[in-house]
């Protein structure tokens, strides 16, 4: 961040959801063996350029019209990385006027619950990327430590009960059949029974992360 401004690098339209115009940012607070943004997200003052909320919104709103579209996201990086980043966030999903999906790892929200509140005055659906099925294989997938996991669990909660639509998503080609079992059984107990299954891609960088981290597919 600089200021209220954040640094993104491309907007595009995806076909994902059935159509979406997308900001790809970079900026995350993990590191994902797996994540497609991987190199952008190890050294993101490389890449990209500063946007105000504002301008984020008008590109996204030039993509929509252009397509006939009206949700919105920002994918590459995690969206909310604290506070200042949140507001960042909030306002460019204002000025976008359509519905927004924000795709998140869900720390940031359960280490600051308020955020849930905040969120929950606007026109967004929350998909929370569950990064791993308990303490020792989240410390594998993102290199982050182990006792972060929790969060995740956490933020699905905190969002539930905030009034949001909200759902988690899991890698399933990484979690296997045992590793999705054991998530939802977790998930089963904060109260949700699907979880979106999301299929690896899989180019050499991530072949050769996912082994360097000891993660046999």
């Amino acid at each position: 961040m600089r200021g209220e401004m954040r640094r993104y690098y491309r907007f595009r339209f995806a076909r994902y959801y059935g159509g979406i115009a997308t900001a790809d940012a970079v900026g995350c607070n993990l590191l994902c063996a797996y994540c497609w943004n991987y190199y952008r997200n190890l050294n993101p003052w490389k890449y990209g350029t500063f946007y105000s909320s504002k301008d984020v919104a008008s590109n996204l709103r030039r993509i929509a019209l252009k397509r006939n579209i009206s949700l919105f996201r920002i994918s590459g990086a995690e969206p909310i990385l604290g506070l200042r980043s949140a507001e960042h966030l909030i306002k460019a999903i204002k000025l976008t006027g359509g519905e927004f999906i924000l795709e998140t790892n869900g720390l940031m929200i359960g280490e600051i619950p308020e955020i849930a509140s905040i969120l929950s005055e606007h026109p967004v659906s929350i998909r929370v990327s569950i990064k791993g099925w308990d303490e020792k294989s989240f410390e594998k997938i993102t290199g982050a430590r182990g006792e972060f996991f929790k969060n995740q669990l956490k933020a699905l909660k905190i969002l539930k009960d905030s009034g949001l639509r909200v759902w988690p998503a899991i890698m399933y080609d990484v979690f296997g059949e045992s590793g999705l079992q054991e998530i939802v059984k977790k998930l089963n107990k904060i109260g949700f029974d699907d979880v979106e299954l999301e299929y690896l891609e899989k180019y050499p960088f991530v072949v050769k992360n996912l082994r360097n981290r000891g993660i046999l597919l």
